[in-house]
């Protein structure tokens, strides 16, 4: 993978040039990720400074520049591939087989856009997005090993390895945009799905690749930790122990330290500047705040890295994405995922290195029923860790635990009291209770939240409920596909015959994890 390694960070030069944000500005496109990967005709560096030395004759004769024109001769924009994501067949499973296909790109060759190169064959989910999505994959790959396929979903798995050795995580998809930024870590679960199936060479390099993702989410425990108790050892000399508490908790990248000395995790994106892929939309909305805009920036940035962009979990006020706040929250789903994690390596390794990974999923599970559970509100909530507090937000993360298996009976009782009382609508199971906007909101639904939920549920013999999610959910996707002839990224659960809804661009066909969930329920609805 090294031969791509320079070009698509030179397309990081391209995202900071004044081409690309004038462009982006004037709008030219609807969409602000169709220029973020368009693919320059013959050299980037030639052609931004041919834009400078156009843009400085322009300016001393008192013109401007045709960006249209500019932009057609140097650049070949990207297709949307929703025109070619319905197909003439009458019957849903054929629609699938036959998607498979069309979804595939073979290894990029590639190198003059913004696409980080993978060596294998993989998966994309469909229409605006044209590359390979981290945490879209495990449940895309719930399909493919169904239909017969598991050599692409193993193709997909190594292929996240090589771009963790290459850009140092996973990033949210194999884009230059994406490189300081992950997405749920599902790297265990996916490996966790496909063991008996690798090689002994295989499994050694995803085993490898599990300890580097670990140590990826963990950096800057032990600085925090550090900090911390440096913290603590200071204010024992003149504060209560209320404030004792606070300065014990310690935030550091991705990792923030508990009064109580255990290590959590948030979400985090260390650049303070607006998406590339959405940088006009930042900007627009970073104009309506008089706070930092940097922070604002990051917490947008995080939200992404959650997968959930956008959602009332990250805003203070469930109606204004101004009021985001990702950063300050620590949310059960991606600590569940990291208990995962930690359970997984703890499983591979062996002595001191299994007691090391032993030693902490023990304290994060505790950490998480300390901080995150809550009986009296039915469940599992993010907690916003400056105030020690928290949120009041419903919603459908609170069934990983029970998927990863970390939940005791009592506290899996609760959530399943929620789940079909508050968040089982007609066609599945309703992402959160607060009506918004926002796409991570009521009325959607999301197949991997569906796929949480169903098997969250059958791993505590709520049997009964998890056949229903299924039930609803594939009958909501049969019904949008004899409608429509196509397969969507989202689904208006609360109304399933009404179009999902809101976020920053129109609904997706294909889609990868639809498949994937969809066949899933269908098979295990057999049984």
């Amino acid at each position: 993978m090294n031969s791509s390694l320079h070009s698509w960070r030179d397309s990081l030069a391209f995202f900071n040039s004044d081409l690309f944000r004038h462009v982006q500005m004037a709008e030219l496109f609807p969409d602000s990720k169709t220029f973020a990967d368009a693919i320059v005709k013959t050299d980037l560096t030639t052609v931004l400074q041919q834009y400078e030395q156009e843009l400085q004759i322009a300016s001393e004769e008192g013109g401007e520049i045709d960006l249209h024109n500019f932009v057609d001769a140097h650049f070949t924009l990207p297709d949307s591939d929703n025109g070619t994501l319905t197909l003439p067949c009458d019957d849903i499973t054929t629609y699938i087989s036959s998607m498979w296909d069309v979804l595939t790109r073979t290894p990029d060759t590639q190198h003059k856009d913004s696409l980080i190169a993978l060596s294998r064959p993989y998966i994309v989910p469909g229409g605006r997005f044209r590359e390979i999505y981290y945490w879209d994959s495990y449940f895309t790959a719930q399909g493919l090993v169904h239909a017969g396929r598991s050599d692409m979903a193993i193709n997909m798995l190594e292929n996240f390895v090589d771009i963790l050795n290459e850009v140092g995580c996973i990033p949210n998809g194999n884009r230059a945009y994406y490189h300081s930024r992950s997405q749920p870590p599902i790297l265990a679960l996916f490996f966790n799905l496909l063991e008996n199936q690798l090689s002994e060479k295989q499994r050694a390099y995803i085993i490898d690749g599990l300890k580097k993702e670990y140590a990826f989410w963990m950096h800057g425990a032990n600085k925090a930790l550090s900090d911390g108790d440096k913290a603590l050892s200071d204010g024992d000399k003149t504060s209560s122990e209320t404030s004792r508490d606070q300065v014990r908790t310690r935030a550091e990248l991705r990792t923030v330290t508990m009064p109580c000395g255990a290590v959590l995790n948030r979400y985090f994106d260390p650049e303070p500047t607006p998406r590339p892929e959405s940088y006009r939309e930042d900007i627009e909305t970073a104009n309506n705040i008089n706070a930092d805009k940097g922070g604002f920036y990051q917490h947008i940035r995080a939200a992404c890295e959650s997968g959930w962009d956008f959602s009332s979990r990250w805003l203070a006020n469930p109606q204004h994405l101004e009021s985001i706040r990702t950063t300050e929250l620590l949310p059960v789903d991606l600590n569940a995922l990291l208990a995962s994690l930690e359970q997984t390596l703890s499983r591979v390794t062996e002595g001191k290195e299994r007691a090391l990974y032993q030693d902490a999923f023990k304290s994060r599970k505790q950490a998480i029923s300390n901080y995150l559970y809550s009986t009296e509100k039915g469940g599992y909530f993010d907690c916003h860790f400056p105030s020690m507090t928290q949120t009041t937000v419903v919603s459908a993360a609170m069934t990983v635990p029970l998927f990863v298996n970390i939940a005791s009976d009592t506290q899996a009782a609760t959530v399943q009291h929620t789940l079909i009382n508050d968040l089982l609508k007609e066609g599945g199971v309703v992402t959160t209770t607060n009506t918004t906007s926002q796409q991570w909101d009521s009325p959607n639904g999301w197949a991997p939240l569906q796929f949480f939920a169903a098997i969250g549920m059958a791993n505590y013999e709520f049997n009964n409920d998890a056949r229903e999610i299924m039930q609803r959910f594939c009958t909501t996707v049969e019904d949008g596909f004899a409608n429509t002839g196509a397969l969507f990224e989202k689904y208006n659960v609360c109304k399933p015959t009404e179009t999902a809804g809101g976020g920053e661009y129109d609904v997706q066909l294909g889609f990868g994890w639809t498949n994937g969930v969809y066949s899933y329920f269908k098979n295990a609805l057999k049984g």
